[in-house]
């Protein structure tokens, strides 16, 4: 495949910026997509490498866009992930003031962290989503819009100004984006990592939920993220989005993947990777009696169970 990573763009998204932060980003070839699902379906395709799109942010939760193109379609895996800090700048034509904005634009998911800013600042102006905010600033230039909620790098690029500079509903606001490529081997484990799967219930019944979570909890594992999402099957039918801690290859993590698909209509992988929050030292030291050797132990004992020998 061609050496390229393919982004959420244009030129000038925080996706861009995050991406630059990977060491071999500056070894590929960038390449901006309109769109989370055009990005992907590049990997999909074999016109891209890997794509980087956002995921997650700590305001409103799981990025749908993204978490729906890796349930449905061909499987992909996450390979990496990063996190960046992120605050929003008012981009306007240069000689724009605040009482000139009748409409404002940016992505959908950076509605919910500059809500109240426009509530208290631009009470009457008109919100219209674009597809990232980079594209937001664009299409003020072109007219479009009065006002872009995007970076303040992106002023320059689209000739903008920065009429006001970090807003931010919430404190230390941070979005965490994902590196997504076809399915391979995870990389080895770091012994800080994190594993992620798509799990669908077999059956609705009282208790279901606890059963698929019950998998991890007996053997220690926390979990991350927990986000249902809506399969298309109509009204009740779900399907469950996790991030836990670990990798696939820690034995705890293993059984509990093998449980769930013992269990489950369906699972699917999504990878075991770094986590970008922690390093090894950061690590939550693990429940009791879940490490490798405690697994192994009691497999041995099993074993000798089983040959008479107690």
């Amino acid at each position: 495949m061609p050496a390229s990573y393919a982004y959420l763009g244009p030129e000038g998204t925080f996706t861009e910026v995050a991406l630059r932060t990977l060491p071999e980003a500056a070894t590929r070839e960038l390449i901006p997509y309109v769109s989370v699902q055009s990005a992907l379906d590049a990997v999909r395709t074999g016109e891209a490498e890997a794509a980087f799109v956002p995921i997650e942010n700590s305001v409103e939760g799981g990025i749908t866009t993204t978490l729906d193109e890796l349930v449905a379609g061909a499987p992909l895996m996450i390979y990496r992930e990063v996190l960046l800090s992120i605050t929003f700048a008012l981009l306007v034509k240069p000689g724009t003031k605040v009482s000139d904005i009748k409409t404002v634009s940016a992505h959908p998911a950076a509605q919910p962290q500059v809500r109240n800013w426009m509530k208290a600042n631009l009470p009457d102006a008109l919100w219209e989503s674009a597809a990232s905010n980079a594209d937001a600033a664009r299409l003020v230039q072109e007219g479009r819009y009065d006002a872009a909620f995007a970076g303040e790098f992106a002023a320059a690029r689209y000739g903008l100004e920065a009429l006001e500079t970090e807003i931010h509903d919430a404190e230390n606001a941070q979005t965490r984006f994902v590196l997504v490529g076809r399915p391979a081997r995870p990389a080895a484990p770091t012994g800080a990592d994190k594993t992620s799967v798509v799990i669908w219930q077999r059956d609705d019944h009282p208790g279901g939920l606890r059963d698929l979570l019950g998998e991890f909890a007996t053997r220690g594992i926390n979990l991350m993220l927990l986000q249902s999402r809506p399969t298309g099957a109509g009204i009740g039918n779900y399907c469950f989005c996790i991030d836990a801690e670990g990798h696939i290859s820690d034995r705890r993590v293993a059984e509990a993947l093998a449980g769930l698909k013992r269990i489950c209509l369906q699972v699917r992988f999504l990878g075991s990777y770094p986590r970008a929050d922690v390093g090894v030292d950061g690590v939550r030291p693990l429940f009791p009696a879940t490490s490798d050797e405690d697994f192994l132990a009691a497999a041995d004992w099993v074993t000798h169970c089983q040959d008479g020998r107690f």
